[in-house]
């Protein structure tokens, strides 16, 4: 694994659009020709405008929906229209906008009473059309992962069953602190990526993206430090008021 890449921008805003452009770049020459391209997306907040950019042109025109195959990185125990769940945030940001992504998304049913068993479907879609090698995990091409307060990222949260996981894809995690359920995919699944981005905004990160940075390796208290893909990339795309803690050098833009 290479070291990580940390790109500081001076808003959310210009931190959206240029990972939008990135995002259309890699969509539209995918390394596989004879694949489609595949990239998996968290929800929350911060990614909103990300998603909203990449509905309107210039961008959505340059990427070849049809062929880029979408999914969710994780899901809230919560029904499709309920205001948490992240994919009526995609949903609404973009999705709507731009039919042959709707087309090609396919959500996490997390609000089924058997989570487990909609866990093992995902992973079934994900065999299906993103066709990996034999007992190994599809390569996303581009995963899309946020940054919790307490150092979570997708619905890998501190102490929680799902950071032991090595051989299944996508699970179900029950969230002791927050009493719920959250459907997830596994370090299995994001280590596999060709690229992983990370997206964090906003002065209340500052302290714990210092400690996930810079801090002592700890990933069963800061499970995003065991995000490590075995033969990709890591980038931080980061605005100024979340890096305000780092000390590393980091590649300013603007």
């Amino acid at each position: 694994m290479t070291e990580p890449e940390i790109l500081v921008f001076p808003s959310l805003d210009q931190l959206s659009r240029k990972l939008a452009d990135h995002f259309a770049a890699l969509a539209s020459a995918p390394p596989h020709g004879e694949k489609d391209f595949c990239a998996a997306w968290s929800g929350g907040e911060t990614p909103r405008p990300f998603f909203e950019r990449l509905s309107v042109e210039p961008v959505a025109e340059q990427i070849p929906w049809t062929c880029a195959r979408l999914y969710q990185v994780d899901e809230r125990a919560v029904p499709p229209d309920h205001p948490e769940s992240n994919y009526r945030m995609i949903r609404l940001a973009l999705l709507e906008s731009v039919p042959p992504a709707a087309a090609n998304f396919r959500r996490m049913e997390a609000e089924r009473r058997d989570l487990s068993q909609a866990a093992r479907e995902y992973e079934q879609v994900l065999e299906n059309e993103c066709r990996p090698p034999r007992g190994r995990p599809p390569s996303f091409d581009f995963i899309l992962l946020g940054l919790g307060t307490d150092g979570h990222t997708a619905s890998l949260f501190p102490g929680t069953s799902a950071l032991a996981e090595r051989k299944r894809w996508v699970v179900p995690n029950f969230v002791p602190r927050l009493n719920t359920y959250r459907m997830t995919l596994t370090y299995p699944a994001i280590n596999a990526a060709r690229e992983i981005v990370f997206m964090v905004a906003g002065g209340k990160k500052a302290e714990i993206l210092r400690q996930v940075l810079e801090g002592p390796h700890q990933p069963e208290q800061w499970p995003a430090q065991a995000v490590q893909p075995v033969a990709g990339r890591v980038s931080w795309y980061v605005d100024r008021e979340a890096a305000q803690a780092l000390r590393k050098t980091l590649k300013n833009l603007g």
